[in-house]
C-alpha cells in the first residue's frame, strides 16, 4: 500500500503533493479517499486538530471560566459573575459571523479594520482557508473562541458592580470597536501585522483585555466597600477546577495557532506547560518566602500569568526560553499584584476585582517584550508563511545580526503602545456612551444585595439551618427593565417593591449581625 502512494528514489521518501495524489485515490485506504466532502486539499488531521484546539479554548469559557468566575468570588456574586461569561460567550459568537470575522480578517479596508461582512455563506466557510489545508470554518470557528474569551477574561475585572445589562451593551460595542482593530492590525492585514512577533494573542487577547478591564473599572467605579475589604471566594475546589479547564485548555489555544498539526505545534505545547508550571511553582515560592502560607489563589494566579506570558512565544522560542519565561511571568506580575498594587495611590483608586491587569496586560507585555528577545529565527521561519520579523535581540547577538534584533525589540514595544493606546481610549468612549443610556454600576441598595438583586436567583439555596429566604424576583411586579433610566433618573418604586427592598436589606443586615454558633 505505502509503496503505491510513496515514489522510493536513491533510498529517500518523496511524498507526491495532492492533486497527483488524486489519480491514485483508488490506492488510499477507504478512510482517506477523497470525495465530495474531503476534497483533495483537505488534509484530514490537520481539519481534525483545528477542530479540536478550537473546542479546547472554547471549553476554558465554557465551562472553565464560569466556574472560575462563580467560585472566585464572593457567594452573593457567585451568579452574576458566572452569568457575565455565559452572556458574553453567546454575544460574541453571534456578532462574530454577523461582522466580526471579516472586521478582523476579511478584504482590506483601512491599515486597521477589515470590510464588515458577514461569515454564513456556504463557499466561503467551506473553502481552503490558504496556505493552509483546513477550510475556512475551522479558522472562523478557532478565532470565534479567542474574541470570546478576551471579553470574559475582561470581564474579571467588573465582576461585583457592573449592572448586567451595560454589560449587554458592552459586549457587542467593545468586540466591535477594539478587539476586531487589535486582530486586524496585528493578525489580519493590518499595518502591524508584518513586524510583530504575536503567536496565539499576549498582545490581541492578553495585552488588550487586560487594559480595556482595568480602564472600564475605572469608569465603571468600585465594589460595595464591604465588598472591597472582604471578597473571600466561595469554592475554592470549584475555583481549582475552573483553573484546571483554563491550563489544560491552553494546549489548544496555542497549540491551534500554526492551523496545523505539525512540528511547531508540538513544541508551542511543550513550552506552554512548562512555562506555567515553573511561573505557579515561582509564585508559590515567593507566597511563602514573604507571606509564610503556600496561598492556593496565588498558585492560580501565577498558573495564569504563566500560561499568558508565553502566549506570544510558545512556538517560535525553545524550551530554555520557556523556562526563563516562566520564572519571569511568576515574579514580576506577582511583585506588581502583591507590592506595587498595595503601595500605588494609582492602583488603589481603580477596583480591578480580580487583577486582571496584573495577570494579563503585565504578563501579556511581559510576553510580547520577551518574544522579542528570545524567538528563534528559524522557528520563526516555520511558523510564519513568508517570514519578515528579525530574529529575537538575544538570536541577533549571536548570530551577528544586532541591529535587525533591536529592530525586532522596537516592533514589540511599538505593538504594545498601540494596543495599550486603543483600549483605553475606545474602551473610555464606549463606557461613557453606555453611561449615556444605562447606569454602568448598580445601585448601593443592590450591590448589598448581590445576586437576588441583579437576577432574582442565589447560588446556593440553603441558608442557615435549610430555611431559604424567598428570592426578591417573586414579592416583586414583573417588569421589563428600562434602558433608559440613568442616575437620578430611576422611577419611583411602587410601594411594594420598596417594602420588599427593605426587607431584604433587613435580613441581609441581620444575616452579618448574627453570631455564628
Amino acid at each position: 500500500m505505502l509503496a503505491k502512494i510513496f515514489n522510493l528514489q536513491e533510498g529517500k521518501k518523496t511524498v507526491d503533493s495532492p492533486i497527483q495524489m488524486s489519480d491514485k485515490n483508488e490506492s488510499l485506504p477507504v478512510g482517506l479517499a477523497f470525495d465530495e466532502g474531503s476534497p483533495n486539499w483537505l488534509n484530514k488531521g490537520d481539519n481534525a486538530w483545528q477542530l479540536t484546539a478550537a473546542t479546547m479554548v472554547g471549553l476554558q469559557s465554557i465551562p472553565g471560566l464560569v466556574i472560575l468566575y462563580g467560585s472566585m468570588v464572593k457567594k452573593k456574586w457567585a451568579v452574576n459573575s458566572a452569568f457575565m461569561a455565559l452572556y458574553a460567550f453567546a454575544a460574541v459568537l453571534i456578532c462574530w459571523v454577523l461582522w466580526g470575522y471579516n472586521l478582523s480578517f476579511g478584504n482590506h479596508m483601512i491599515s486597521i479594520l477589515g470590510k464588515p461582512n458577514q461569515a454564513m455563506n456556504d463557499n466561503f466557510l467551506l473553502g481552503q482557508y490558504k496556505p493552509y489545508f483546513v477550510p475556512t470554518v475551522d479558522y472562523v470557528l478557532y478565532q470565534f473562541a479567542f474574541a470570546a474569551i478576551t471579553v470574559i477574561l475582561l470581564a474579571g475585572s467588573l465582576l461585583g458592580r457592573m449592572n448586567f445589562y451595560a454589560w449587554m451593551l458592552f459586549v457587542p460595542l467593545w468586540l466591535t470597536l477594539s478587539y476586531t482593530v487589535g486582530a486586524y492590525t496585528i493578525w489580519g492585514s493590518g499595518f502591524l501585522t508584518e513586524l510583530i512577533i504575536d503567536f496565539s494573542g499576549g498582545y490581541v487577547i492578553h495585552l488588550s483585555s487586560g487594559i480595556a478591564g482595568f480602564t472600564a473599572a475605572y469608569w465603571v467605579g468600585p465594589r460595595h466597600s464591604h465588598d472591597r475589604q472582604h471578597f473571600p471566594p466561595n469554592n475554592i475546589i470549584h475555583m481549582l477546577g475552573g483553573a484546571g479547564f483554563l491550563w489544560m485548555g491552553w494546549t489548544g489555544f496555542n497549540g491551534g495557532s500554526p492551523v496545523a498539526a505539525n512540528q511547531i505545534t508540538s513544541l508551542a505545547i511543550l513550552n506552554t506547560h512548562i512555562c506555567t508550571a515553573v511561573s505557579l511553582l515561582v509564585w508559590l515560592s515567593l507566597d511563602m518566602i514573604f507571606y509564610f502560607k503556600s496561598s492556593v489563589i496565588g498558585a492560580v494566579q501565577g498558573m495564569i500569568t504563566g500560561l499568558v506570558c508565553i502566549t506570544p512565544a510558545a512556538g517560535i522560542v525553545d524550551t530554555w526560553a520557556a523556562v526563563v519565561m516562566g520564572g519571569l511571568s511568576g515574579s514580576i506580575p506577582w511583585y506588581t499584584m502583591m507590592v506595587l498594587h498595595k503601595k500605588s495611590a494609582f492602583f488603589q483608586q481603580v477596583d480591578d476585582t480580580l487583577g486582571v491587569f496584573h495577570t494579563h496586560a503585565v504578563a501579556g507585555l511581559l510576553g510580547g517584550i520577551l518574544s522579542g528577545l528570545f524567538a528563534n529565527p528559524q522557528l520563526l521561519d516555520k511558523f510564519y508563511k513568508h517570514n519578515t520579523r528579525g530574529p529575537g535581540f538575544v538570536y541577533g547577538i549571536v548570530n551577528g545580526k544586532f541591529h535587525s534584533g533591536l529592530r525586532q525589540l522596537g516592533y514589540q514595544l511599538e505593538g504594545a503602545l498601540f494596543v495599550t493606546a486603543w483600549n483605553v481610549v475606545v474602551t473610555s468612549l464606549i463606557c461613557i456612551l453606555i453611561s449615556r443610556i444605562i447606569n454602568l454600576r448598580m445601585d448601593e441598595d443592590d450591590l448589598e444585595i448581590g445576586d437576588d438583586a441583579a437576577h432574582g436567583e442565589e447560588a446556593y439555596a440553603l441558608w442557615g439551618d435549610g430555611e431559604r429566604h424567598p428570592p426578591l424576583r417573586f414579592h416583586m411586579t414583573p417588569k421589563i427593565p428600562s434602558f433608559c433610566r440613568r442616575h437620578g433618573m430611576n422611577t419611583a418604586m411602587s410601594t411594594q417593591q420598596a417594602e420588599n427592598r427593605q426587607n431584604m436589606l433587613s435580613k441581609a443586615d441581620g444575616l452579618k449581625t448574627t453570631p455564628h454558633h
